[in-house]
């Protein structure tokens, strides 16, 4: 474990402080909740053809005790704007999938595994190009979370495979690359917007 990572790392894709929640569970399957949930954004992003950069899990230590985040870093041009909402909800789907797999599922652990920060980016991100996710309902013309959150469950069920191989090989080493993840699991990284590498 290090230090707290850089305040950028903490915050959402609007500067904001991500919430903290506590995880009753240990700190090793804790961290491996963390790595499906990382896992989980980077595979489904994969499958929908966005490039990964990295995918890692943040541990580190303070007065408090051991805490944990994770991230994702993707470039995600030309996709399609429903699959990039998808991606963003397939962390929370995989890391619940995980506690339900690996017998560590109740309501409180289910609770701890929200991931609000990721519905908000989806939700700003698809309204700079025109479509409109809904909160707690479905819009006029659009979808509400709780849509996109199924068209994820979908992706995670299909992929479980490949979510876990990617959560334990992340666990061990910490940080893989959108390659070496495309190599766990015969997915394609997509080639960089541009042609660049």
């Amino acid at each position: 474990m290090t230090t707290a990572p850089a305040p950028e790392i903490l915050a959402d894709h609007r500067g904001n402080p991500r919430p903290v929640f506590h995880m009753p569970l240990s700190y090793e399957a804790t961290r491996l909740g963390m790595a499906f949930h990382e896992a989980g954004h980077a595979v489904v992003a994969l499958a929908y053809g966005v490039h990964v950069v990295r995918s890692e899990v943040i541990a580190w230590t303070d007065s408090t005790g051991w805490n944990l985040t994770g991230n994702t870093a993707y470039q995600a041009r030309g996709t399609l704007p429903w699959h990039f909402a998808a991606q963003c909800a397939a962390g929370q789907v995989a890391q619940v999938q995980y506690l339900l797999a690996y017998g560590l599922w109740t309501p409180e652990r289910a609770a701890a595994c929200a991931a609000d920060h990721d519905r908000e980016q989806a939700i700003d991100m698809l309204a700079q190009f025109g479509y409109r996710l809904g909160r707690d309902h479905v819009p006029a013309g659009g979808k509400s979370w709780g849509m996109v959150r199924g068209m994820a469950r979908r992706k995670v069920a299909h992929l479980w495979r490949e979510i876990r191989t990617v959560a334990h090989a992340m666990d061990e080493n910490t940080v893989l690359t959108g390659d070496e993840i495309a190599e766990l699991t015969g997915l394609t990284n997509a080639p960089l917007p541009g042609g660049a590498a």
